[in-house]
């Protein structure tokens, strides 16, 4: 999946090879509203200004971004941590068929898995299509935590690592059964993350080898 988060990065994704994505990811807190027709789909989101936003936005204008977007978009994501401001969000995407990506990230540490496992629940018990996990991998124990969290779980996972073994771990999760796959279009948005069109090469490589 690429991420669509600034001019250079819009640009680029028009000409991206076809089967190099099969999403897109509209980053509402840095380009606004102002999102166009495209030949993938769109997952919209406006980051909270404490998981990586832009800005420095306050929920009303993130909640407004996103109501604006949804009928645009294929998948929203909005944090754990924004259930609350964000309920109208999750019932509009709810009425207009939009599935819910219920994202977590902590760019400084991989939290122990009790407590992620804890975020998964959060996400499941609120109806979301996909939990994503995204933290900072800069041990294998920490690899470790997130691998496990693909045992038993109870909806779809997007998982990802950030900073020393973020390369790495995004192909092992990948191959875990990962649903979502986040890589930059432009240039990267985080320690430790590969190229859209990179990552796709190196899934068809590693993981599926005799997919056409």
């Amino acid at each position: 999946m690429g991420i669509v988060d600034s001019a250079p990065a819009l640009r680029k994704s028009t000409a991206l090879p076809r089967g190099a994505c099969d999403f897109l990811e509209w980053r509402a807190d840095r380009l606004g509203a102002g999102i166009p027709k495209s030949r993938l789909p769109w997952i919209v989101t406006a980051r909270h200004p404490a998981e990586g936003g832009a800005g420095n936005l306050a929920a009303a204008p993130r909640r407004e971004l996103m109501l604006r977007l949804l009928p645009a978009a294929a998948l929203v994501d909005v944090e754990i941590r924004s259930f609350d401001s964000m309920r109208v969000v999750l019932e509009e995407a709810r009425s207009l068929g939009v599935g819910v990506v219920a994202s977590f990230h902590d760019f400084r540490k991989t939290p122990a898995t009790t407590i992620l496992r804890g975020k998964v629940r959060e996400a499941a018990e609120a109806g979301a299509a996909v939990a994503k996990i995204a933290t900072a991998v800069d041990s294998p124990a920490d690899v470790a935590k997130l691998l496990a969290l693909f045992e038993n779980a109870p909806l779809p996972l997007a998982v990802m690592g950030m900073g020393t073994h973020g390369k790495t771990s995004r192909l092992l999760f990948a191959g875990c059964g990962s649903v979502l796959n986040y890589g930059w279009i432009s240039k990267p948005n985080v320690p430790g993350q590969w190229s859209a069109v990179g990552l796709r090469a190196l899934f068809r490589e590693c993981i599926h080898p005799n997919r056409n």
